[in-house]
């Protein structure tokens, strides 16, 4: 049988158990774009991402041989397994890190019930990862890989199978998220050569660009985690020899601020909840306005399991991201009417977000913190350019990465 068949065969046994995500045409992006856009809605699978599709094929070819599955994870995978151990009535033993947020751990076990044991080791995925293999060469149970093994690229290709028979025929284009590339190389082993693609990366965690470079898996610094569910400093040997002949023109980043654009609008516009993985594709298509303008062309909204405790931080990196919210430290004269001097250059739709000034004795200026939010980005050009007029000093920090992380 050929990697088609399998990936149709494994898609049919999959409906006995959950059924097809739906393929839906999205409207606001169809206009945007002047294209014909579908959202293929991992977010809406039982486990709210694709992983217990990978997860089903291969515990059910290894089933016969085996009667404990080990994982190590943090997020959708590990959810994906706890939901298919409690399935096949077989013993799942899910490795985490220390610090996962609790969250994910009670819907690990929510999914997993009696059938799983959550084992919370290490303060990093490493040590993790380690704990979860050495207790597999202990024990003799069955490691299952989120990405790098054959069975899960064959489970997580059934988004394919789903696509055609939904859209009726391959899209023009598809463009998928990229972590250690389960996903892609499954969808890419079925397309072929059908259809056109983009694999979207964050820019902190650029493996499959890495890869493509230097012909083979190469591991990178992750520069930013924040989008957890692509953040992987290698991808894996046996998705990228399936990758291997893409160009790597098809293969662009996104900034994590710039995600946090899409997960905003998806949510208060459309009502639909992606994490920050699952809005990787959808953000894309800024990026491909032109190549696909009057295309059919479907996301991989790969998943929605998202923490609401982590909304604040998105809408903030969103703000600055679009320019209408940029931080500063303003050197102020310590002296009587020095701050109203300040609040008289603000414009009309300039909002003081933040402020923060502790007036030091025997000093002629004291240090502010300042967040100043506005309507459009072009508003600062006009504020910046009465606060030099006014002879004030002031230092933008909104992009200083560095200083952020301690006063942001």
């Amino acid at each position: 049988m050929t990697f088609k068949d399998d990936a149709r065969t494994a898609t049919a046994e999959m409906r006995a158990v959950f059924p097809a995500t739906p393929l839906l045409r999205n409207d606001l992006l169809s206009a945007r774009y002047d294209a014909d856009i579908w959202l293929k809605r991992e977010d809406l699978s039982p486990v709210r991402s694709y992983k217990l599709r990978g997860a089903f094929n291969a515990m059910r070819k290894g089933i016969p041989g085996q009667s404990v599955f080990v994982c190590a994870s943090a997020g959708n995978h590990a959810q994906g397994v706890a939901f298919m151990c409690r399935h096949f009535g077989v013993r799942g033993v899910i490795f985490m890190p220390v610090t996962t947020p609790q969250q994910k751990v009670q819907k690990t076990r929510m999914f997993g019930g009696d059938a799983v044991e959550v084992r919370l080791i290490g303060d990093y995925f490493d040590d993790t990862l380690a704990s979860a293999q050495a207790f597999c060469a202990q024990e003799g149970a069955h490691f299952l890989s989120p990405f790098d093994d054959e069975d899960v690229i064959e489970g997580q290709a059934s988004v394919a199978v789903e696509i055609e028979q939904q859209l009726g025929r391959v899209p023009d284009r598809i463009v998928l998220p990229v972590g250690g590339g389960g996903l892609s190389s499954g969808v890419y082993s079925y397309f072929g050569g059908a259809t056109q693609y983009t694999f979207v990366e964050p820019s902190g965690a650029k493996s499959l660009a890495a890869a493509v470079e230097a012909g083979q898996p190469t591991e990178v610094k992750l520069v930013n985690t924040f989008v957890d569910g692509a953040a992987v400093a290698t991808i894996g040997v046996r998705t990228f020899d399936r990758l291997r002949g893409i160009a790597r023109s098809d293969v662009i980043d996104l900034s994590e601020d710039r995600i946090c654009t899409t997960i905003l609008e998806m949510l208060n516009v459309e009502g639909i909840v992606l994490e920050p993985a699952g809005a990787l594709s959808i953000e894309a298509l800024g990026d491909l306005r032109d190549e696909i303008r009057g295309k059919t062309v479907v996301c991989v909204a790969s998943g929605g399991n998202f923490d609401f405790e982590r909304l604040p931080e998105v809408k903030e990196r969103a703000l600055r991201y679009s320019g209408v919210k940029k931080y500063f430290i303003l050197r102020l004269p310590q002296r009587p009417g020095a701050l109203k001097d300040f609040l008289s250059l603000l414009g009309p739709n300039d909002d003081i977000a933040r402020f923060e000034y502790l007036k030091k004795s025997a000093r002629n200026f004291g240090s502010v913190l300042i967040g100043i939010e506005t309507s459009a980005p072009e508003n600062f050009t006009g504020f910046f350019a009465r606060l030099d007029a006014g002879g004030f000093a002031y230092t933008d920090i909104t992009n200083n990465e560095t200083v952020a992380q301690f006063v942001i």
